[in-house]
Protein backbone atom coordinates (compact mmCIF):
# COMPACT_ATOMS: atom_id res chain seq x y z
CA UNK A 1 0.00 0.00 0.00
CA UNK A 2 1.30 3.27 -0.94
CA UNK A 3 1.02 6.54 1.67
CA UNK A 4 -1.12 8.41 -1.03
CA UNK A 5 -3.65 5.11 -2.25
CA UNK A 6 -4.96 2.42 -0.91
CA UNK A 7 -4.49 -0.79 -3.45
CA UNK A 8 -7.52 -2.17 -3.63
CA UNK A 9 -6.71 -5.69 -4.26
CA UNK A 10 -4.91 -5.46 -0.45
CA UNK A 11 -7.88 -3.73 0.70
CA UNK A 12 -10.53 -6.36 -0.89
CA UNK A 13 -8.74 -9.47 0.75
CA UNK A 14 -10.69 -8.83 4.08
CA UNK A 15 -14.18 -7.69 2.40
CA UNK A 16 -17.47 -10.09 2.45
CA UNK A 17 -19.65 -8.84 -0.15
CA UNK A 18 -22.24 -11.65 0.85
CA UNK A 19 -22.39 -9.21 4.22
CA UNK A 20 -24.56 -6.89 2.28
CA UNK A 21 -27.94 -7.22 1.12
CA UNK A 22 -27.69 -7.10 -2.15
CA UNK A 23 -30.63 -6.43 -5.56
CA UNK A 24 -31.54 -9.90 -6.73
CA UNK A 25 -31.39 -7.90 -10.33
CA UNK A 26 -31.29 -4.94 -12.28
CA UNK A 27 -33.27 -4.23 -15.24
CA UNK A 28 -34.05 -1.36 -18.06
CA UNK A 29 -37.63 0.13 -18.94
CA UNK A 30 -38.60 2.15 -22.34
CA UNK A 31 -41.39 4.41 -22.27
CA UNK A 32 -41.98 5.21 -26.45
CA UNK A 33 -44.39 7.93 -26.68
CA UNK A 34 -45.51 9.35 -30.61
CA UNK A 35 -48.33 11.19 -31.74
CA UNK A 36 -51.23 9.52 -33.27
CA UNK A 37 -54.12 10.88 -34.74
CA UNK A 38 -53.65 13.92 -32.72
CA UNK A 39 -53.69 11.84 -29.00
CA UNK A 40 -50.37 11.09 -26.91
CA UNK A 41 -49.89 7.38 -27.23
CA UNK A 42 -47.35 5.25 -25.74
CA UNK A 43 -45.92 1.88 -27.05
CA UNK A 44 -46.91 -0.87 -24.43
CA UNK A 45 -46.17 -4.95 -24.36
CA UNK A 46 -48.93 -7.17 -23.49
CA UNK A 47 -47.13 -9.87 -21.53
CA UNK A 48 -47.44 -13.45 -22.54
CA UNK A 49 -49.16 -16.07 -20.11
CA UNK A 50 -46.26 -18.45 -20.22
CA UNK A 51 -41.98 -17.90 -20.24
CA UNK A 52 -39.43 -18.35 -23.02
CA UNK A 53 -39.10 -21.80 -21.05
CA UNK A 54 -43.09 -22.98 -21.01
CA UNK A 55 -43.55 -21.88 -17.63
CA UNK A 56 -46.16 -19.25 -15.56
CA UNK A 57 -44.90 -15.62 -16.68
CA UNK A 58 -44.67 -13.16 -14.28
CA UNK A 59 -47.76 -10.70 -14.39
CA UNK A 60 -48.43 -12.85 -17.37
CA UNK A 61 -51.70 -11.43 -19.31
CA UNK A 62 -50.87 -7.43 -18.10
CA UNK A 63 -49.54 -4.78 -20.35
CA UNK A 64 -46.06 -3.80 -19.47
CA UNK A 65 -43.32 -1.12 -20.21
CA UNK A 66 -40.96 -2.68 -22.66
CA UNK A 67 -37.71 -3.22 -21.09
CA UNK A 68 -35.86 -6.67 -19.32
CA UNK A 69 -32.83 -7.14 -17.23
CA UNK A 70 -29.44 -5.57 -18.05
CA UNK A 71 -26.51 -8.01 -18.90
CA UNK A 72 -23.25 -7.88 -16.80
CA UNK A 73 -21.34 -6.85 -19.91
CA UNK A 74 -23.37 -3.62 -20.82
CA UNK A 75 -25.32 -0.91 -18.84
CA UNK A 76 -29.00 0.05 -18.32
CA UNK A 77 -29.32 2.22 -21.77
CA UNK A 78 -27.09 -0.49 -23.78
CA UNK A 79 -30.26 -3.33 -22.32
CA UNK A 80 -32.60 -0.63 -23.01
CA UNK A 81 -31.69 -0.54 -26.93
CA UNK A 82 -31.19 -4.09 -27.20
CA UNK A 83 -34.46 -5.01 -25.41
CA UNK A 84 -36.74 -2.78 -27.20
CA UNK A 85 -34.98 -4.37 -30.35
CA UNK A 86 -36.28 -7.65 -28.97
CA UNK A 87 -39.55 -7.11 -27.78
CA UNK A 88 -40.56 -4.48 -30.91
CA UNK A 89 -38.58 -5.16 -33.58
CA UNK A 90 -37.50 -0.89 -33.27
CA UNK A 91 -34.01 0.00 -33.53
CA UNK A 92 -31.82 3.46 -33.86
CA UNK A 93 -33.93 5.51 -31.34
CA UNK A 94 -32.40 7.67 -28.99
CA UNK A 95 -33.20 7.04 -25.16
CA UNK A 96 -33.34 10.05 -22.43
CA UNK A 97 -32.66 7.75 -18.84
CA UNK A 98 -34.75 9.77 -16.37
CA UNK A 99 -36.14 7.86 -13.02
CA UNK A 100 -34.52 4.51 -10.98
CA UNK A 101 -37.27 2.38 -9.11
CA UNK A 102 -35.75 0.03 -6.22
CA UNK A 103 -38.70 0.35 -4.15
CA UNK A 104 -38.95 -3.00 -2.32
CA UNK A 105 -42.03 -4.82 -3.31
CA UNK A 106 -42.14 -3.76 -6.91
CA UNK A 107 -41.49 -6.92 -8.14
CA UNK A 108 -42.67 -10.22 -7.02
CA UNK A 109 -39.60 -11.99 -8.09
CA UNK A 110 -37.58 -10.09 -5.81
CA UNK A 111 -35.81 -6.87 -5.19
CA UNK A 112 -35.25 -5.72 -8.73
CA UNK A 113 -33.66 -2.17 -9.34
CA UNK A 114 -35.70 -0.57 -12.72
CA UNK A 115 -33.26 2.51 -14.72
CA UNK A 116 -36.46 3.89 -16.68
CA UNK A 117 -36.09 5.73 -20.13
CA UNK A 118 -38.38 7.65 -22.26
CA UNK A 119 -38.45 8.50 -25.41
CA UNK A 120 -40.63 10.40 -28.64
CA UNK A 121 -40.77 8.39 -31.83
CA UNK A 122 -42.23 9.83 -34.99
CA UNK A 123 -45.34 7.13 -35.67
CA UNK A 124 -43.91 6.06 -38.98
CA UNK A 125 -40.59 4.68 -36.80
CA UNK A 126 -43.13 2.13 -35.29
CA UNK A 127 -44.27 0.68 -38.44
CA UNK A 128 -42.16 -2.37 -37.79
CA UNK A 129 -42.85 -2.41 -34.73
CA UNK A 130 -43.56 -6.92 -33.89
CA UNK A 131 -44.04 -8.93 -31.19
CA UNK A 132 -41.17 -10.82 -29.83
CA UNK A 133 -39.64 -12.04 -26.79
CA UNK A 134 -42.11 -13.06 -23.81
CA UNK A 135 -44.38 -10.21 -25.52
CA UNK A 136 -47.82 -11.58 -26.51
CA UNK A 137 -48.95 -8.11 -27.85
CA UNK A 138 -47.54 -4.65 -28.98
CA UNK A 139 -49.37 -1.87 -29.48
CA UNK A 140 -49.40 1.77 -28.98
CA UNK A 141 -52.03 2.88 -26.80
CA UNK A 142 -53.60 6.64 -25.74
CA UNK A 143 -52.03 7.51 -23.15
CA UNK A 144 -55.15 8.35 -21.47
CA UNK A 145 -56.64 4.86 -21.94
CA UNK A 146 -52.97 3.80 -20.63
CA UNK A 147 -53.65 4.44 -17.05
CA UNK A 148 -57.13 2.26 -16.72
CA UNK A 149 -55.10 -1.04 -18.18
CA UNK A 150 -54.12 -3.50 -15.56
CA UNK A 151 -50.91 -2.13 -15.98
CA UNK A 152 -47.57 -4.95 -14.27
CA UNK A 153 -45.04 -3.97 -11.64
CA UNK A 154 -45.29 -0.65 -10.56
CA UNK A 155 -45.42 0.56 -14.33
CA UNK A 156 -48.43 2.67 -13.53
CA UNK A 157 -45.70 4.78 -11.32
CA UNK A 158 -43.56 5.00 -14.18
CA UNK A 159 -46.24 5.79 -16.60
CA UNK A 160 -46.95 8.89 -14.49
CA UNK A 161 -43.60 10.05 -14.08
CA UNK A 162 -42.74 9.48 -17.37
CA UNK A 163 -45.71 11.98 -18.30
CA UNK A 164 -44.51 14.43 -15.73
CA UNK A 165 -40.84 14.85 -17.22
CA UNK A 166 -42.26 15.19 -21.13
CA UNK A 167 -45.11 17.62 -19.75
CA UNK A 168 -42.12 19.55 -18.62
CA UNK A 169 -39.67 18.83 -21.70
CA UNK A 170 -42.75 19.94 -24.49
CA UNK A 171 -43.41 23.44 -21.93
CA UNK A 172 -39.69 24.43 -21.52
CA UNK A 173 -38.55 23.74 -25.43
CA UNK A 174 -39.84 23.39 -28.91
CA UNK A 175 -40.06 19.82 -28.92
CA UNK A 176 -43.62 20.15 -29.99
CA UNK A 177 -42.28 20.93 -33.57
CA UNK A 178 -41.61 17.84 -34.21
CA UNK A 179 -45.75 16.50 -33.75
CA UNK A 180 -46.88 19.65 -36.02
CA UNK A 181 -46.76 20.81 -39.76
CA UNK A 182 -44.07 24.00 -40.03
CA UNK A 183 -46.92 26.23 -40.40
CA UNK A 184 -49.84 25.85 -37.61
CA UNK A 185 -52.99 27.65 -36.09
CA UNK A 186 -52.56 28.85 -32.51
CA UNK A 187 -55.07 26.00 -31.76
CA UNK A 188 -53.39 23.70 -33.04
CA UNK A 189 -50.62 24.33 -31.25
CA UNK A 190 -52.50 24.49 -28.19
CA UNK A 191 -54.35 21.05 -28.79
CA UNK A 192 -51.53 19.50 -29.50
CA UNK A 193 -49.76 20.33 -26.45
CA UNK A 194 -53.39 20.01 -24.42
CA UNK A 195 -53.14 16.42 -25.65
CA UNK A 196 -49.43 15.37 -24.72
CA UNK A 197 -49.06 17.47 -21.40
CA UNK A 198 -49.97 15.67 -18.47
CA UNK A 199 -52.99 17.16 -16.84
CA UNK A 200 -54.30 20.64 -16.66
CA UNK A 201 -50.84 22.08 -17.54
CA UNK A 202 -52.16 24.97 -19.86
CA UNK A 203 -54.17 28.33 -19.09
CA UNK A 204 -57.27 28.69 -21.35
CA UNK A 205 -56.75 28.87 -24.84
CA UNK A 206 -57.42 32.91 -24.87
CA UNK A 207 -54.58 33.71 -22.50
CA UNK A 208 -51.99 30.77 -23.97
CA UNK A 209 -52.74 32.79 -27.55
CA UNK A 210 -52.50 36.25 -26.51
CA UNK A 211 -49.01 34.97 -25.13
CA UNK A 212 -47.90 33.34 -28.16
CA UNK A 213 -46.56 37.26 -29.89
CA UNK A 214 -44.87 37.35 -27.13
CA UNK A 215 -42.56 34.46 -27.44
CA UNK A 216 -39.08 34.86 -29.75
CA UNK A 217 -39.07 31.63 -30.59
CA UNK A 218 -42.81 31.42 -32.53
CA UNK A 219 -42.91 33.45 -35.42
CA UNK A 220 -46.21 34.54 -36.74
CA UNK A 221 -46.99 35.13 -41.32
CA UNK A 222 -49.25 37.46 -42.96
CA UNK A 223 -51.68 34.55 -43.21
CA UNK A 224 -51.86 34.36 -39.40
CA UNK A 225 -49.79 30.94 -39.56
CA UNK A 226 -47.48 30.13 -37.00
CA UNK A 227 -44.28 28.21 -37.18
CA UNK A 228 -41.54 27.65 -34.74
CA UNK A 229 -37.82 29.04 -35.47
CA UNK A 230 -35.16 26.79 -34.20
CA UNK A 231 -32.49 29.31 -33.95
CA UNK A 232 -34.01 31.38 -30.94
CA UNK A 233 -33.58 29.42 -27.61
CA UNK A 234 -37.02 28.61 -26.00
CA UNK A 235 -37.20 29.06 -22.45
CA UNK A 236 -41.24 27.87 -22.36
CA UNK A 237 -43.45 28.16 -24.46
CA UNK A 238 -46.83 29.82 -22.31
CA UNK A 239 -45.40 30.58 -19.21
Amino acid sequence: MSDEFVNNEEALKDYQANAFRTPDGYTSDILLFAMKEKKLHVLLIKRSQTNAEGHPNVEGGKWAVPGGFVNPDEDAYQAGVRELEEETGLTGITLTPFGVYDKPGRDPRGWIISRAHYAFVPLEALVKRVAGDDAAQVDLIPVSEAFRLPLAFDHETILSDAMEKITRELLLSTKMSDFLPEFFSAKELYEAIATAAYRDALPPFEVFESYLVLLPFIERDETGRYSFNQAVNAHSIFF
